[in-house]
């Protein structure tokens, strides 16, 4: 009897960690075949170089969100700090007539910047993400609208619209783009001393600080790298639109929320894979794009979304209930 239960125990977990590594592909391939069989036009590798291409501005913030997430945190500031970058931008290269390389440089060192600010008001005071997040994005969102006069300020330089449009090597810029942060990302958080203490200072802060490891310069390092990573994404998405607006980034926290929690990234902290997250970033795009195809209203997007949250949280705590 006793070892029918071992037995029983051994399989259960076997199928845990089976579904921890490779459930998110699953459910991405399945997604793509019930998609694929209701509008085949989904599966062509044009739609799917569109949706890969769409999905690499939310790819940089999901990044930047899965390491706060990873460390305990959240950052709700990324998407005011796309439309701060985005009217940085509008304003240096469109009414100062600065250099698009130089304009560039300037409005990731911006969003950078507030990035440090997160994390040095969260590690130095002790204070609650979230809440410091939901007050800098106020702030943010403010500047952007001081800076732009609350207007969109178009961008006509065919240089800057190139980021977008152009190619290298036969594929999109955005896709060369997401394509060398998923490697860098990947490399920094499971390969690097960094990625560690990351890990550590999410799954156990106190155990993390006995071992040497500086919480304060994880976190304000953690949002930094989010706010950079915001920084890119607006210039991807500015390049797209050839207007800056301080109107933008509405809602995008959400998406890569989505992406990280539906990749594996535990709220709980300590938990995340850079495979996993891409994997989420997709399946996002995907179910947009399907919907889109199939000719769902929107307001049955942001419903899909949210139960799509809500599942893969409840999933995460299933997952995870023996750990905690």
């Amino acid at each position: 009897m006793t070892g029918k239960i071992k037995v029983k125990s051994m399989n259960n977990d076997n199928l845990k960690m089976f579904m921890g590594k490779y459930g998110i592909g699953l459910v991405l391939l399945l997604m793509m075949v019930v998609i694929g069989i209701m509008e085949p036009t989904f599966a062509t590798s044009k739609n799917f170089m569109n949706v890969a291409t769409q999905v690499a501005i939310n790819g940089m913030i999901s990044y930047g969100m899965c390491l706060a997430i990873t460390t305990g945190g959240i950052d709700l500031a990324v998407g005011a700090q796309l439309a701060l970058t985005s009217c940085v931008l509008g304003v240096t290269i469109t009414n100062s007539g600065m250099n698009v390389w130089t304009a560039c440089g300037v409005a990731l060192m911006v969003a950078t910047f507030f990035g440090f600010l997160n994390g040095f008001l969260i590690a130095k005071f002790n204070m609650f993400p979230f809440v410091v997040t939901l007050s800098t994005q106020l702030i943010i969102r403010g500047l952007s609208q001081v800076i732009s006069g609350g207007k969109a300020i178009s961008l006509t330089s065919e240089a800057f619209k190139g980021i977008y449009s152009n190619k290298f090597l036969g594929l999109p810029i955005p896709i060369v783009i997401l394509i060398v942060i998923s490697i860098i990302m990947y490399l920094l958080l499971h390969w690097t001393k960094f990625g560690r203490y990351i890990f550590a200072v999410g799954g156990n802060v106190n155990a993390a600080i006995a071992s040497g490891v500086s919480e304060f310069w994880t976190k304000v390092g953690v949002y930094t790298v989010s706010g950079f990573l915001a920084g890119v994404a607006a210039i991807i998405f500015t390049a797209k639109t050839g207007s800056a607006q301080s109107n933008i980034g509405v809602g995008y926290e959400t998406d890569a929320v989505a992406a990280c929690v539906l990749g594996g990234t535990s709220f709980a902290g300590g938990i995340a894979t850079v495979p996993g997250v891409l994997m989420g970033i997709f399946i996002i795009g995907f179910i947009y794009n399907g919907m889109n195809l199939i000719g769902v209203s929107s307001y049955y997007q942001s419903i899909v979304k949210g139960c799509v949250i809500i599942g893969a949280v409840l999933l995460d705590m299933v997952m995870n209930k023996r750990n905690r």
